[in-house]
């Protein structure tokens, strides 16, 4: 419930209200889905194709399962991604906005992370594949920094950098 003063409803932050703010953060939170859902439908559809390549029955027994992980993970991003909409559509008219902008943003993150390991597991299973395995768990772990570092870390830091206490 916003702040009120003698019957005034009071601003803070961008002169808006509650249900303001939570249609601005709807709007900011659907372009950041939009952007990540592209990223991990092409990825998990891709993935989906794999098992009916002559290459899948070649694959070792541990490359085999490194796929089926990756293929659940693709599929529980996708879901995530996908929650908001459903979330939104539920209980849109229901004025809980605000509730459902902070459980939008959850489950967004859920999905980058999802995102993050289907991303990590592909690379493994196709430098498994591709090229002498011995030097492949360096390389994923490298690139799982380099997602972290730019996914998480920089806007973190920036988050605590920046944010007025």
């Amino acid at each position: 419930m916003p702040d009120t003063e003698q019957g005034e409803i009071r601003r803070r932050g961008r002169n808006e209200t509650e249900e303001e703010r939570a249609d601005r953060m709807w709007q900011e939170l659907i372009q950041e889905v939009r952007v990540a859902q592209m990223g991990v439908q092409i990825l998990f559809g891709f993935l989906l194709t794999v098992v009916f390549t002559p290459k899948y029955d070649d694959l070792s027994h541990t490359d085999q399962m490194i796929y089926i992980v990756t293929v659940v993970l693709g599929a529980c991003a996708t879901g995530a991604l996908i929650g908001p909409v459903s979330l939104h559509r539920l209980v849109s008219g229901r004025r809980v906005k605000p509730q459902a902008v902070r459980w939008a943003s959850r489950l967004t993150l859920l999905g980058l992370v999802l995102l993050l390991a289907t991303t990590c597991a592909s690379l493994l299973l196709i430098l498994r594949v591709a090229s002498d395995d011995s030097f492949v768990p360096y390389l994923v772990a490298g690139v799982v920094l380099w997602y972290l570092l730019w996914w998480f870390g920089l806007p973190m830091w920036a988050r605590h950098r920046y944010t007025t206490r």
